[in-house]
């Protein structure tokens, strides 16, 4: 459920910390970043980015502490923020012989109010890529069609790992 005390945030957590076995990955983080605001968490490979980052998009679970996404509390699974956030993993996942246009049609599908195919494209300067497959891309624009799909959804929050 929303909370009025996160209006105007994104994100807010306060001593999140994550655990496996006597392994602190997350220890006490406290932030808060505002709607509108670019924001980077930065730290040698094991530091717990992607941990941290995972906690935030609702797809692993915490230990303690209190994290707000948007005002929803992510651990509850809450489908209207996840229809909220646009996700780019460290690695692609996309199939290689779809095209671009293909590609971007077929992750809007997952979203209540996608943007329109052509639109994403156009934003990410894949215009005239729209009809290539997705192995024939470079992997610069790999990564570009990537973005597109965190965007296709309109997306109020991009999490880019």
């Amino acid at each position: 459920m929303t909370d009025e005390r996160y209006e105007g945030l994104a994100i807010s957590a306060s001593a999140l910390t994550k655990s496996y076995g006597s392994l602190d990955a997350v220890k006490g983080i406290d932030l808060q970043i505002g709607r509108g605001e670019v924001f980077a968490l930065l730290g040698p490979n094991g530091a717990g980015k992607t941990t941290t980052v995972e906690i935030l998009e609702g797809y692993r679970n915490r230990d303690a502490g209190e994290v707000r996404v948007l005002g929803f509390d992510p651990a509850d699974g809450d489908r209207r923020m996840k229809a909220r956030i646009g996700i780019v993993l460290q690695s692609t996942g996309i199939d290689p012989y779809l095209t671009v246009a293909e590609s971007v049609d077929m992750y809007s599908g997952y979203y209540p109010n996608p943007r329109p195919v052509d639109e994403v494209i156009d934003l990410v300067g894949l215009t005239t890529k729209r009809d290539t497959r997705v192995i024939k891309l470079s992997g610069g624009q790999q990564r570009r069609l990537d973005v597109g799909i965190a965007l296709a959804g309109d997306a109020e929050l991009l999490f880019l790992d």
